[in-house]
């Protein structure tokens, strides 16, 4: 079950195209889970149902997990690096695409009027499309007041906002680059990363007017690429082509530097917030001040980057450092 407007939802509709499973999509949003199906423990989008080996529905969310599940079910035509290192880096950009790309979708999405008029009946609409346009404007009109209510909790204000809009700008100059030199993020082919940055562009590059415009004006070449990604299911992925990993430092050095400059600090700043048990922090990104609430799942963010870091050699460490030396993005590994 998902909905249009839902980054995480497009993701996942792209990754399954791409890999060719077999599925059924209820759209939903608004509503609950569609009949006959249970509720997962926290609602989220997109949710995906399986089958248990007892017959039962188990509903699960959170697309990353997800991707790593069905990675094990199916092994044609998988988005995660064999290498070790490359996967390590995949997961890193797949997570700041998530987990910080996603900073800018709601800001823009909400933090301007226009853009804000603009999102808020579709929102009603892609969920109920038969609604009548009164009462749709009136669930619009609710429903835009409360997300503008929480833009606080994803750090988007007054003072933050040219930080949020600057790393946008910079991520569309950077995947220009990279979409010119190899066609995906990490090679020829396409990785759960690309899956995770195209979620969250299929809002910023289409939905959003701002955030919209500046990409059609400045980046087509990324702009096309969102449309592209939308359905990859006649690419035909070879081994080779994955980014070699000793010409990853080179080529994917403008993104690391990008993660390290922005989401490095807020990760370490978020985690250290909830050790201390904190429900909010200040810290420094990109040299403005940024303040907003604890969020733990993001100290569970860095917590599986260290994880999976520490479950490689030493070998496979020691080719990680030497790659994010430099970048800002060193303490994550900590």
């Amino acid at each position: 079950m998902g909905a249009p407007g839902s980054p995480y939802t497009r993701k996942m509709i792209a990754y399954l195209r791409y890999r060719r499973i077999s599925y059924t999509l209820h759209w939903g949003g608004i509503r609950g889970a569609p009949e006959g199906y249970p509720e997962p423990k926290v609602r989220l989008l997109p949710t995906f149902y399986f089958h248990r080996p007892d017959g039962e529905i188990e509903a699960m969310v959170d697309s990353t997990p997800i991707i790593r599940r069905l990675e094990t079910e199916y092994e044609e035509r998988a988005t995660l690096p064999a290498d070790p290192v490359l996967r390590f880096l995949n997961h890193l950009i797949e997570d700041y695409a998530d987990e910080w790309v996603t900073k800018a979708m709601f800001h823009y999405r909400w933090a301007h009027e226009a853009d804000a008029e603009h999102a808020a009946p579709l929102l009603v609409y892609w969920s109920m499309p038969t609604m009548a346009r009164s009462d749709a404007e009136a669930m619009a009109d609710m429903f835009s007041k409360r997300q503008i209510e929480r833009l606080y909790v994803v750090g988007s204000n007054a003072v933050t906002a040219e930080t949020i809009e600057a790393s946008y700008i910079r991520l569309l100059g950077i995947l220009d680059g990279l979409i010119a030199r190899q066609g995906y993020v990490l090679g020829a082919r396409p990785s759960s990363a690309d899956f995770a940055l195209y979620g969250q562009l299929t809002q910023l590059t289409t939905v959003e007017p701002s955030s919209a415009a500046l990409a059609s004006e400045r980046y087509q070449r990324v702009r096309a690429w969102v449309d592209r990604v939308e359905d990859l299911s006649g690419v035909r992925p070879e081994r080779g082509d994955w980014l070699a990993v000793d010409a990853a430092g080179e080529t994917l050095k403008p993104l690391l530097d990008e993660i390290g400059r922005v989401y490095a600090p807020f990760l370490l700043a978020n985690a250290r917030a909830a050790m201390a048990g904190e429900d909010r922090f200040e810290t420094e990104i990109d040299g403005r001040p940024w303040s907003q609430p604890t969020f733990p799942y993001q100290a569970k963010c860095l917590h599986w980057i260290r994880e999976s870091f520490a479950s490689l050699s030493a070998d496979d460490r020691a080719r990680i450092h030497a790659l994010l030396d430099g970048t800002g993005c060193e303490p994550l590994l900590a």
